[in-house]
């Protein structure tokens, strides 16, 4: 019964981890495939961009905020992202305040060994 219970335990880990990628939006670097740069770059001069997601265009959702902790991109900063070459989804936005954010929108191509870059508004 132990042994049972352990490979239940064992198999849902599994079925898990399969169905991670599809919320988190897949893993940003596919073992053995080319690389490019994705640069979120911010054009305002007083909002920053508080999240950027990220996903492959095949996950079911965006996924989840891709910048690293605490960090939010400023009034003309940038940050890049390397990811595999191929298509994805990208969102960016701002938190004004708990109930209200502004946010964007689009489908990237990321080329091998180039940079692709999204400007905000």
């Amino acid at each position: 019964m132990n042994t049972l219970v352990r490979a239940a335990v064992a198999l849902s880990f599994v079925a898990l981890s399969g169905c991670a990628s599809l919320i988190t939006g897949g893993e940003l670097i596919r073992p053995g495939e080319p690389t490019g740069g994705l640069e979120i770059r911010n054009v305002s001069r007083t909002n920053s961009i508080d999240v950027v997601l990220v996903s492959d265009c095949s996950a079911h959702t965006y996924g989840l905020n891709r910048l690293p902790s605490g960090y939010s991109i400023p009034p003309g900063g940038s940050y890049t992202f390397t990811l595999s070459a191929g298509c994805w989804d990208v969102g960016a936005g701002e938190v004004l305040s708990q109930n209200t954010w502004t946010e964007g929108y689009a489908k990237v191509t990321v080329v091998p060994g180039r940079t692709t870059t999204l400007q905000s508004r």
